[in-house]
């Protein structure tokens, strides 16, 4: 009796870890990878295996922004990006470039997310 109540507590140890991992993956990670631009171009982003590619984008104050969305993942969650502290959305239809342009902003950090808030970025405006 006492093997099967060691390997029940280590199946409930590890069933704990797995949850606390996907709790810090979809709500707590904050990727340290910036992109960092002073041109006019589109800054490309892609969503695909439940995260934006890149994640984190510092940009400079004083210029209009093109962001080009590009979905690549078919999960329903991933249809849709939000700028809601911009009071902007836009759907993003499978494997076509969606360009979101936003006016000049003040520096500071302007966050988007799918509508399941489980995909995350980050704009940082300097």
């Amino acid at each position: 009796m006492d093997g099967v109540m060691g390997i029940m507590l280590l199946v409930d140890i590890l069933g704990l870890g797995i949850v606390i991992f996907i709790v810090w993956w979809f709500w707590f990670y904050k990727s340290r990878a910036a992109i960092q631009k002073s041109d006019a171009a589109p800054v490309e982003i892609t969503v695909a295996d439940n995260v934006y590619h890149p994640a984190r984008l510092a940009l400079p104050s004083g210029q209009p922004i093109v962001l080009r969305f590009i979905r690549r993942d078919p999960a329903s969650c991933a249809a849709q990006v939000q700028f809601a502290s911009l009071a902007i959305s836009a759907e993003l239809p499978l494997d076509q470039p969606v360009d979101i342009r936003l006016p000049s902003l003040a520096p500071g950090e302007y966050s988007f997310n799918c509508q399941m808030n489980m995909y995350h970025g980050t704009l940082v405006i300097t």
